[in-house]
């Protein structure tokens, strides 16, 4: 007869003690989790962030679609206190995807939350997620992510259709990046994405704070993959950029091409970015070996690059000479 262990649920306060100090850095270092169970590449932008006199949990970006989005956590079941909170981070920070993680969720609160999705316009999208931690018997304990709350895609989907419904241009490009998702996530396990979007770009989580993966169809007939350097500060962003730099034969001799590494001045990001001649109009062919060479190339890209962005977050200053960035 088979033998089995006894699976119990464990209090969150018996692993995390306080939300603010245990629970929320936790959940930001562990945010790719969360965002893997919504179908999102999340990016954590800021812990604590202000609203007036309060400070919401986790303010957050969907790197995929450059969406704000808003985490409030609660160790415990839901209350009216918290709701309250929610709905004004949610307008203080205009969030269009709205994150509520508790130990349980009230049937009312459930309820307010499935009328909000339904009553919202389709950008807008509300969740309640509940977080366990279990364990077997002795062994080490896990924690589980459960949604509860999801937004209505098919009726969102339904007014969208009737009301903004993309170009034939733009529902093209959410064709073509929709299947690129979908290898990149199924496949390769690179993203946690499930949604194309109608435009011309996608950005990809690297798994670090401060940089992206995006891939984007110029206007003078060119596709492109970079690395983005995109945090608040151009500053930072050019002295992240040198110090990769240091590193580019290495880099470019592992890829086997030249990049392109760029300080840009009249915007934010540095990139280091590539191309090939390709347009969202080109023929079904043509489009069908964009797509390999898109997925082939940016999965060897994040390969290639992610220890050297390692080195270069933990780097004081650039340790060889630089060559000169434009």
């Amino acid at each position: 007869m088979a033998e089995f262990g006894r699976l119990k649920r464990i209090s969150l306060r018996e692993v995390w003690k306080n939300e603010a100090r245990n629970f929320t850095p936790w959940l930001q270092e562990n945010i790719e989790v969360l965002g893997e169970v919504l179908g999102m590449d999340l990016e954590v932008v800021e812990r604590e962030a202000e609203v007036g006199s309060f400070s919401l949990d986790l303010l957050a970006e969907d790197l995929g679609t450059k969406r704000s989005v808003i985490i409030e956590n609660q160790l415990t079941q839901t209350d009216h206190d918290h709701l309250g909170k929610l709905l004004t981070y949610a307008a203080g920070y205009e969030a269009e995807s709205v994150i509520w993680i508790a130990d349980s969720i009230r049937d009312e609160h459930r309820q307010a939350l499935e009328w909000l999705n339904q009553r919202t316009d389709t950008r807008t999208s509300f969740f309640a997620v509940v977080v366990e931690v279990l364990q077997i018997d002795d062994s080490r304990p896990a924690y589980k992510f459960q949604p509860v709350v999801y937004p209505n895609e098919w009726q969102k989907g339904t007014r969208q259709s009737t009301s903004t419904a993309p170009s034939p241009k733009g529902a093209a490009y959410q064709d073509f990046f929709q299947n690129v998702i979908d290898e990149l996530r199924t496949k390769y396990k690179f993203t946690s994405a499930r949604k194309g979007q109608p435009q011309n770009w996608y950005t990809f989580s690297s798994g670090f704070s401060d940089f992206g993966y995006a891939v984007n169809f110029t206007r003078e007939g060119r596709i492109k993959i970079a690395l983005e350097i995109y945090s608040n500060s151009q500053e930072k962003n050019h002295d992240l950029l040198r110090k990769m730099r240091q590193y580019q034969s290495e880099i470019e001799s592992s890829l086997g091409f030249p990049l392109e590494w760029n300080l840009l001045e009249h915007i934010r990001p540095s990139r280091i970015e590539f191309f090939k001649k390709g347009s969202i109009e080109d023929s079904p062919e043509e489009l069908a070996q964009t797509h390999r060479w898109v997925v082939e190339n940016l999965t060897k890209f994040k390969k290639v690059l992610t220890p050297f962005i390692k080195k270069s977050l933990n780097a004081k200053a650039p340790t060889k000479p630089v060559p000169e960035l434009v």
